[in-house]
């Protein structure tokens, strides 16, 4: 397994410079309106498409995936929703530990179910704690993975939980509000958490306007992940890259 697309990741965060990622739900589009979704925002400026969601009702995954290699040069990198998410078509794959929740599974059960298909894929490994913070409703990953997510205006235990991450050895820090948040995660949650670790920090959840992806990326985010007002509106995946270009 080579290490190249978190390499880019890591140089990135050394380098402070910030990354936009688009996530795509395999089962939220049509083949067609995927190959239109890939085209319009192939100027964008994006640098990353990750790939899953909490809930996956087809098979779809690799079908996607090849429709994505078909028209997009971007690395690929699954964010897997389950242990069946696992294909060998992408670039890259977050291995996920929930450590903002309890749930032993998901902090290593599903993990030694999904080891030996993500080695024999070939998939690249990135190490990521996950972590899960309140939106202002509950959300499909809250309510599929059993966990409460950490309160929205608890900013040290969020601080605290990715201290702990680092210290385990995982190599990037995600927090997320879940597809559909309401709002997205404070500012000040976000920089706290980067004023606690040294890992690169992913951002996703509720992010719905350039505005609100300035602020989470002047916070301390490295990495920006815009799904569902991406999709509504292809626009804004320029529009937030130009706040990176200006910041």
């Amino acid at each position: 397994m080579t290490e190249a697309v978190l390499h880019k990741i890591e140089s990135e965060h050394l380098a402070s410079k910030k990354m936009l990622a688009v996530l795509i739900d395999p089962d939220s589009q049509s083949d067609e309106d995927l190959i239109v979704f890939l085209n319009s925002i192939k100027d964008s400026g994006a640098h990353l498409i990750f790939v899953g969601g909490s809930l996956m009702l087809k098979d779809n995954l690799d079908h996607c995936l090849t429709i994505i290699r078909q028209y997009s040069d971007l690395p690929t990198v699954l964010f897997p929703g389950s242990v069946m998410q696992v294909s060998s078509k992408a670039d890259a794959i977050l291995f996920l530990s929930l450590i903002s929740g309890r749930n032993p599974d998901l902090l290593i059960g599903s993990h030694v179910l999904a080891a030996p298909y993500i080695k024999e894929s070939g998939l690249e490994t990135m190490a990521t704690g996950y972590m899960l913070i309140d939106s202002g409703r509950q959300t499909t990953a809250s309510y599929i993975s059993g966990t409460s997510p950490i309160p929205y205006a608890k900013d040290e235990i969020a601080a605290c939980t990715a201290m702990a991450g680092e210290m385990l050895g995982l190599r990037l820090i995600y927090m997320d509000g879940g597809s559909g948040a309401d709002k997205p995660i404070s500012a000040s949650m976000i920089s706290m958490v980067r004023k606690s670790v040294n890992l690169p920090l992913i951002i996703g959840g509720g992010i719905r306007n350039k505005e609100q992806a300035k602020q989470a990326f002047d916070a301390g985010a490295d990495i920006v992940v815009i799904g569902n007002a991406g999709q509504k509106n292809p626009q804004l995946y320029s529009e937030v890259v130009s706040t990176i270009d200006h910041s």
